[in-house]
């Protein structure tokens, strides 16, 4: 088992954030995980990734304790997290971009003129090519589209060499082509990487989800089923759709 987690909970000013008594992720499984705004959605890979701290639980990453472990002591086990919002930095072109995730451990201005062998440029390359940036290597980074952004993020996170990628709403933003190309993407990652994707497009949804979806409400597992499953299931149609004028074939 990739990821095993029990009982962890999390509290924020007395209101209970997260309260999931199981979860476990296979390696190489791609995992969805929708549930309404507040859900614990983004608190939970916050936990994983060490960003938050909760307040009890466990959490296993290939049989080692994660909690207590610094965010930095987290990536170099193996986990990875792209957040919603890309951060990557508009100044710099997507091949720098890509070489500073292969040099994370030494400063930005050393890694700017640091001259990369042959096997660090054929390995950036290979990843552009992936992510569909081959071409735009030598562009500066903030004059990509969103979603040319969010594939330097996700080819950021895939050069860190994780076993276990988080990704939180990558189609955000997205025009219908490049959501397609990211649900492409993320399918192909899912055969060398686990993945847990946090997502609210349903269309979307039901293009990646060829494994279990996992459906979180007020902190708490709901449901964990395949996609026809869940998108069936009353208690997510209640908890998640709401009950007035919702029509199930927009979910």
């Amino acid at each position: 088992m990739l990821l095993t987690v029990n009982e962890l909970s999390v509290s924020f000013g007395g209101v209970h954030a997260l309260d999931l008594s199981h979860f476990e992720l296979n390696d190489k499984e791609l995992r969805v995980i929708i549930g309404p705004n507040g859900a614990g959605k983004s608190t939970f890979l916050d936990i994983l990734c060490g960003k938050t701290k909760p307040d009890s639980g466990q959490v296993l990453y290939n049989d080692i304790p994660v909690l207590g472990k610094t965010e930095v002591e987290i990536a170099n086990l193996g986990i990875g997290r792209k957040f919603q919002k890309p951060s990557v930095f508009p100044s710099l072109t997507v091949f720098d971009n890509m070489l500073l995730a292969l040099k994370m451990k030494k400063s930005i201005f050393a890694s700017l003129f640091f001259k990369p062998t042959e096997e660090i440029d054929v390995r950036i390359r290979q990843v552009a090519v992936k992510v569909g940036l081959d071409k735009e290597l030598k562009k500066i980074a903030g004059e990509l589209s969103h979603g040319q952004k969010q594939w330097l993020e996700i080819a950021i996170v895939v050069l860190q060499d994780p076993k276990l990628m988080l990704i939180d709403e990558p189609a955000a933003g997205m025009s219908d082509e490049e959501t397609e190309k990211t649900g492409e993407l993320l399918l192909e990652l899912s055969k060398h990487h686990g993945i847990i994707v946090i997502e609210h497009d349903m269309k979307f949804v039901e293009q990646i989800a060829k494994d279990l979806v996992t459906v979180l409400v007020r902190g708490k597992l709901l449901v964990e089923g395949s996609f026809s499953q869940v998108r069936n299931d009353q208690r997510v149609i209640d908890s998640y759709l709401g009950r007035a004028n919702v029509q199930l074939e927009n979910f």
